[in-house]
């Protein structure tokens, strides 16, 4: 695809009219399977592949701890082609991970998906630029080939532009970025989408040809949306808003929270035991990048003042105000109405909550401080 011929992408509208087919489709009867030791089968639908991202569920597993509430806990590979929030709402779920705003879609089109908790605090995308090319702020991609995903990842970066008086439309050349950053070190795209705990770990763990050493932070310039005063919401977990009237499905889904929960509590504290079970679960990229992934992971994640997993209410208010208003170079947005009052729930994740505190497990993290890792070549 050329850059001059760039259209931009999204999922948005695929997911959507999934979403709204399979209206109904998923049981309500809160009936679950169960091993042959009595535990409850779950299954969690992740948004990616298994990688560090997903750490505290990995571990909930790993450790026992969704055992000890009775769970048996099946944790399924997400991808490309895989929508998270519509595998739920056909019932092929039971939980499922999803950033906010595209959930948020896809229940606009009819999809019965509840918000439970809100696992990542903060946003953890950026968009990377190469040090030479002074661009320090959205105001700086005027005239410069950006590039992003697409796939309803983009609208962080269109509300930056135009915040900073930039019709994304017009002002900048528009790429359509792969799930890599090889078209940015290529040269072909002056500020290139990335997570901070992948894409640019990636760019750190890539040798400069002009010096034959890995590329330092100082070889780069982030923009970072937390800063820019438009980041959404993002790793969330959701249930089955149907499914969430039958009591059995209710207690389920506490007991799946204190679990995971406590998961993320244990990677928090144990960074190098989770590097470990994430590799051992069948991550793509190695132990040096797991290890970054699930450091940067906890920095989204921790302090959670009010506890891991409770749902901001200004901060989702944020989110539902940028999905209305911000429109990509085709003049959409990702929602057109405000979601419904069923969109999230604190009442489950409360419970959860006090239950962690109870058996005197940390939920807020507030001494928490990230440690020092030192990317690896190929993040082996």
């Amino acid at each position: 695809m050329s850059k001059t011929a760039f259209r931009l992408r999204s999922c948005l509208v695929a997911a959507a009219v999934a979403a709204a087919a399979l209206t109904g489709c998923s049981t309500t009867d809160g009936g679950s399977e169960t091993t042959a030791d009595g535990l409850t089968k779950v299954t969690l639908q992740l948004q990616w592949f298994k990688q560090g991202q997903f750490a505290g569920y990995l571990a909930a597993v790993d450790q026992g701890f969704y055992e000890k509430q009775g769970l048996s806990v099946e944790i399924l590979d997400g991808g490309t082609d895989i929508v998270p929030q519509t595998v739920l709402a056909q019932g092929q779920a039971d939980y499922a991970v999803a950033w906010v705003p595209k959930a948020l879609a896809s229940r606009e089109a009819g999809a019965q998906i509840t918000q439970i908790a809100q696992v990542f605090q903060r946003s953890g995308t950026l968009q990377v630029s190469f040090a030479s090319d002074n661009i320090a702020g959205p105001a700086d991609l005027r005239g410069k080939t950006v590039g992003n995903w697409g796939y309803g990842n983009e609208f962080e970066l269109f509300a930056g532009m135009t915040e900073a008086g930039i019709d994304p439309a017009k002002d900048v050349t528009l790429v359509q970025q792969q799930f890599d950053m090889n078209a940015f070190l290529a040269g072909d795209i002056a500020a290139a989408q990335a997570m901070s705990y992948n894409e640019y770990a990636q760019l750190l763990e890539t040798k400069n040809p002009a010096t034959g050493q890995l590329y330092t932070a100082e070889d780069f310039r982030t923009i970072d949306w937390n800063d820019e005063g438009v980041a959404m919401l993002q790793d969330a977990l959701w249930a089955n808003t149907e499914k969430l009237g039958d009591t059995a499905y209710q207690e389920q889904t506490v007991k799946f929270l204190v679990a995971s929960l406590e998961g993320w509590a244990f990677c928090r504290d144990n960074l190098d035991k989770c590097r470990d079970l994430t590799v051992a679960a069948g991550a793509t990229l190695g132990a040096g990048h797991q290890e970054w992934q699930i450091n940067e992971v906890n920095k989204l994640i921790w302090p959670s003042p009010a506890g891991i997993g409770a749902i901001d209410e200004a901060a989702w208010d944020a989110t539902v105000q940028i999905a209305r208003d911000t429109k990509n170079a085709e003049g959409a947005t990702v929602l057109t109405k405000d979601p419904g009052p069923d969109a999230y729930t604190t009442e489950y994740v409360t419970k959860a909550l006090d239950q962690l505190k109870a058996e005197g497990i940390d939920v807020a993290g507030t001494g928490y401080q990230p440690v020092q890792v030192t990317p690896t070549e190929g993040g082996k």
